[in-house]
């Protein structure tokens, strides 16, 4: 009998290497140095090769789904529904405050953009302002809100550890890119899950935006 849920852990610990390796900087500044041509379609490669990859994990969940293990009702449904639309309606506000074809690499690739920082600069969009990783927290609230079979269970039990893992190795090169004042918005923001006492007032998000620009124009002159 075809194990499932210990094939959902090789696929998934192995994209999890494929996907860390992509995207941390000693490997992007590899590309850079021995295949620069090569970096305008890194991003988009990246992106595409992570969908695709991600496809024989969805097919697993789709054709083998396990037993149920719980199922909301009553109450817990209507309180998770919505929850799970407010995530979603959270996270198509949130499009509108990134720059989506520096996101997907599009506009590495129009651009012929050969660097390996990302070009986006520093900003605080009103999520960020309630936690650091506002895409990785509605995608949390979305997947737990569901409900849950017994090979969905261990997928998203590997999700919620991967997106621990991975925010924390994105911010190593969060740091990279934007130094002190990024140290300084971790201190007063909370990571993965929002809490009450660490939200960053307008006021204070402006400050920071304003002491980054002052930086890079001082790094500049």
């Amino acid at each position: 009998m075809i194990n499932v849920h210990l094939i959902i852990i090789v696929i998934f610990v192995l994209y999890f290497i494929f996907h860390s390796l992509a995207a941390s900087l000693t490997v992007k500044h590899w590309v850079a140095q021995h295949w620069t041509s090569f970096m305008p379609y890194y991003r988009l490669t990246f992106n595409l090769l992570a969908i695709v990859l991600a496809l024989p994990l969805l097919a697993l969940l789709v054709f083998f789904p396990g037993e149920p293990l719980w199922q909301w009702q009553g109450a817990g449904f209507y309180m998770t529904s919505g929850l799970a639309l407010i995530a979603l309606l959270g996270f198509f506000i949130s499009l509108s405050h990134y720059d989506l074809s520096e996101f997907w690499g599009t506009k590495q690739w129009r651009e012929g953009i050969e660097t390996v920082n990302d070009q986006e600069v520093f900003h605080i969009s009103p999520l960020h302002r309630y936690v650091r990783h506002p895409w990785y927290f509605l995608l949390l609230v979305l997947i737990w809100t569901r409900d849950i079979s017994s090979t969905q269970f261990t997928a998203y039990a590997l999700v919620t550890l991967y997106l621990i893992i991975g925010s924390r190795l994105e911010e190593r090169k969060l740091i990279a890119y934007h130094g002190e004042v990024y140290r300084q918005y971790q201190q007063k923001v909370a990571g993965l899950v929002p809490l009450p006492w660490k939200i960053l007032s307008a006021a204070e998000a402006t400050a920071l935006i304003d002491k980054y620009k002052a930086a890079r124009d001082q790094d500049d002159a």
